[in-house]
């Protein structure tokens, strides 16, 4: 499909570079202030290996991650550039001397032309940001937050641990560098509707924000959401009700945003529901047929608040 109803990170890519980037996935071995004593356990759909790839556990360190990834995108996809994803857990949950250490592994490596950083919106202040500005201007640089929600009453659903305006100040904290924003989105939690994904996204759209990942809330094994789905308390969305979540959500972004991703990528080993959450092409063909179907597309429902 040549056309998108929304602006895709690959485009966005191919656009600035002139050729195919491919992100390797990092896992440093960091932690989450979520999980640490004296709190609940972290968020209700978060399993102890934080979403990553698990590789720090098994004794495997970042340079030979990052060679392995790159060993592998360049067979697979001809990848000639990469961009370092520090995915797991908070990848700013450390003072500035640990985390330059870790972000330094890049450098040897002039085919990594971007870094990208995973992390919470009450784990990032000046000092943190003048760290992750310094990788640039030569490379594409990038700080992801989960917001999920707008609502802050459903964040304390989720335990999240922070609430709306600690997102709203992280963001225009980092606005202030160069350096691009990505806020991260979940469609599906607990008690939330149409409603809550609209005003979700008008709130994003009216932020310093520059890229969005949409995420689909299934349930991992282990979780504490998992008890609620076993005992009647939560049902999963089926398929046909999160694309139109999505392509209504999208609707309402600002255009020039880049849609880094718009569904999920759970571990198949860990997924206890919905078994659709891991067809993640027929997702996203879902979604651009949907709003085809509603006439959708990114951008047309934004509006100032």
């Amino acid at each position: 499909m040549s056309w998108l109803p929304y602006r895709s990170l690959s485009s966005f890519l191919r656009e600035k570079f002139g050729c195919r980037v491919q992100k390797i996935s990092l896992d440093a071995g960091m932690s989450c202030p979520n999980r640490d004593t004296g709190r609940k356990g972290g968020c209700i759909y978060c399993n102890p290996r934080g979403s990553g790839t698990g590789a720090y556990a098994q004794g495997i360190g970042l340079k030979e991650q990052i060679e392995r990834q790159m060993t592998f995108m360049a067979r697979r996809y001809k990848a000639k550039a990469f961009i370092a994803y520090f995915q797991s857990y908070s990848n700013t949950y450390a003072d500035v001397e640990t985390l330059k250490s870790i972000y330094d592994k890049i450098l040897p490596y002039p085919e990594i032309i971007g870094l990208a950083i995973g992390t919470r919106p009450d784990c990032i202040d000046r000092e943190k940001l003048e760290l992750i500005s310094s990788y640039g201007p030569e490379r594409l640089v990038w700080v992801e937050y989960g917001l999920q929600s707008a609502d802050d009453e459903t964040l304390k659903r989720i335990n999240r641990g922070h609430d709306v305006k600690t997102f709203i100040d992280a963001v225009n904290l980092t606005g202030q560098y160069p350096i691009r924003t990505c806020a991260h989105i979940i469609i599906g939690l607990p008690g939330e509707g149409m409603e809550q994904y609209i005003n979700t996204s008008r709130l994003i759209a009216n932020l310093p924000v520059t890229d969005v990942k949409l995420h689909l809330l299934y349930i991992i094994k282990g979780t504490p959401i998992e008890d609620m789905y076993i005992k009647g308390l939560y049902r999963p969305l089926g398929m046909d009700e999160y694309a139109q979540a999505a392509a209504y959500v999208l609707a309402h972004l600002r255009e020039d945003m880049v849609i880094q991703r718009i569904t999920g990528d759970p571990h198949a080993d860990e997924l206890a529901a919905p078994a659709w959450a891991m067809e993640k092409a027929l997702v996203r063909t879902a979604i651009i047929e949907k709003m085809e179907h509603l006439h959708l597309h990114q951008g047309m429902m934004y509006s100032k608040l």
